[in-house]
């Protein structure tokens, strides 16, 4: 982490878990936690659709920000099933995950639709989570570094300067995640390296420093530490671990470290 330049996020990803009867209960044990965690990162909690409407009330008077798990590209009309960003503004919700690993892989999402997606969040005023990463085959053969940063340009396509700096780059290498396997803290650092140097690149070393990157691998409580240490990890994407409010707890006190 580097907050001299940045933002330390933590975000929670239920998935498809939980019920929208269990949010306050699960607000009310993180708010006895962490009831300060403001003051070292922000927070954000991204649940089902059916959930948002009772995590956006549960957490009213808490800095905690509210995020969806998927949004539609389009802004309205004949798109049954699916959810736009101005409804989700007009809801309250801050955030949006993009690009999700499991998106991409059991419904089809593409590179393309995921750049049409941020371009539609951003219009919205939503914050972006945009996820990238590799398989573990891509990963064996040697083309880590390759593969994400096209991903990253092709998600980024016409993102402006002030577009990115309102974004969040996750990597979430897709052979960790709910494997219980992890990379090390000086995999993943290396990727998430890479993965500044390409936003360098395209928008000069200024935004690159701004831009938070998270790290989306089964991160838990007992591994945060030492990741949330990484100078190009600001944060994480949690799974799992974010289903309970003392292991999301842990995770979020891990980000509260010395900066080295």
């Amino acid at each position: 982490m580097n907050r001299k330049y940045r933002h330390t996020v933590i975000a929670g990803n239920w998935k498809m878990n939980l019920l929208a009867s269990d949010v306050k209960a699960y607000a009310d044990g993180l708010r006895e936690l962490v009831p300060d965690f403001y003051k070292w990162c922000d927070a954000v909690v991204c649940t089902p659709y059916t959930s948002l409407a009772a995590a956006l009330r549960a957490f009213k008077k808490s800095r905690v920000g509210i995020g969806a798990q998927n949004m539609c590209q389009h802004e309205s009309g004949a798109y049954t099933g699916e959810v736009s960003g101005a409804q989700l503004t007009d809801l309250g919700v801050k955030y949006v995950i993009i690009g999700h690993s499991e998106r991409r892989a059991y419904y089809g999402e593409t590179d393309e639709t995921v750049n049409k997606k941020i371009h539609a969040a951003l219009k919205n005023s939503l914050c972006p989570i945009v996820c990238v990463g590799e398989s573990l085959d891509q990963r064996e053969i040697g083309i880590t570094n390759d593969l994400v940063a096209m991903q990253v340009k092709a998600a980024l396509h016409g993102v402006s300067d002030e577009g990115i700096r309102n974004a969040i780059i996750a990597y979430e290498p897709i052979w960790a995640i709910g494997t219980g396997k992890t990379a090390t803290p000086q995999d993943a650092q290396d990727v998430c390296c890479e993965i500044r140097a390409v936003i360098r690149v395209l928008y000069g070393a200024r935004t690159a420093r701004a831009v938070p990157i998270l790290y989306g691998g089964s991160m838990n409580e007992k591994n945060a530490y030492d990741l949330l240490a990484q100078p190009d990890i600001d944060g994480g994407l949690i799974g799992g671990a974010s289903l309970k409010p003392d292991t999301f707890a842990a995770i979020i006190n891990a980000a509260n470290q010395p900066q080295r």
